[in-house]
């Protein structure tokens, strides 16, 4: 039977897809920003209040699901056998962009811009490496469940590389001057990597409840040895 945990990477998404948009609208009609001369970055959509208030939140929402899905994501790995220092290292990165999220939401770039070009370095950059470090890490794991269709490993491949290219080209054309191009560039990755996080639904599909066990420290076990950190709980009337 099909749980829930597959609707949390909808769900960051749809939010953040439809939070970000939310606040470009804002800022079109509070005439934040003039579309008419040039298209502007995320971070400018964001940059005043009401719309500032509201980049705010759906960063930190966002930030805080992210986060929730790594660490789910950690467990299940671990499940699937791979080991335990480039399962640690795909968690720091995924972490470290929900953190670089936030940061970017509550550090506006006209009042803290090292802050919050850090803070974007690590939301995109950081964030696409936490799937490309999956894609590395899992191509040797024989245990892993073929979740999904054939081609959704193919289109994580295609996604991870469009959405590369997308963020040097976006640095690349903020230098030049060429500010519109770079700003498209910028949507179009973040839109990707939102889609990335959404695509982790297939892969949550079979879970249903989960709880988080110790294992020994010895690492033996004195049974046959269940799977430790993703566990499907009894029925209420087990108990």
């Amino acid at each position: 039977m099909r749980g829930y945990l597959f609707l949390l990477p909808i769900f960051l998404a749809i939010w953040s897809i439809v939070g970000v948009w939310t606040v470009f609208g804002l800022a079109v009609v509070n005439e934040a920003v003039n579309i008419s001369q040039v298209f502007p970055y995320i971070s400018n959509c964001g940059a005043e209040p009401p719309q500032s208030c509201v980049f705010s939140q759906v960063l930190n929402v966002g930030a805080a699901t992210v986060a929730s899905i790594c660490i789910l994501r950690y467990y299940q790995l671990q499940d699937w056998g791979l080991r335990k220092r480039p399962n640690q290292a795909i968690l720091c990165s995924g972490l470290l962009c929900a953190l670089g999220t936030s940061i970017v939401g509550n550090f506006q770039h006209q009042h803290q811009r090292p802050t919050h070009l850090t803070g974007a370095f690590m939301a995109f950059f950081v964030g696409v490496s936490y799937f490309w470090l999956q894609l590395l890490f899992l191509r040797g794991l024989k245990t892993e469940p073929r979740l999904g269709a054939p081609w959704l490993q193919p289109l994580r491949l295609g996604l991870c590389s469009v959405g590369s290219v997308l963020m040097v080209a976006m640095v690349v054309l903020h230098v030049r001057g060429l500010r519109s191009a770079g700003a498209g560039c910028e949507w179009a990755a973040a839109t990707i990597l939102f889609a990335l996080f959404g695509l982790l639904a297939v892969d949550f599909s079979d879970l249903q409840r989960c709880t988080l066990q110790l294992l020994p420290r010895s690492g033996a076990c004195p049974g046959p040895c269940a799977p430790s950190s993703l566990q499907q709980l009894p029925p209420p009337e087990a108990f």
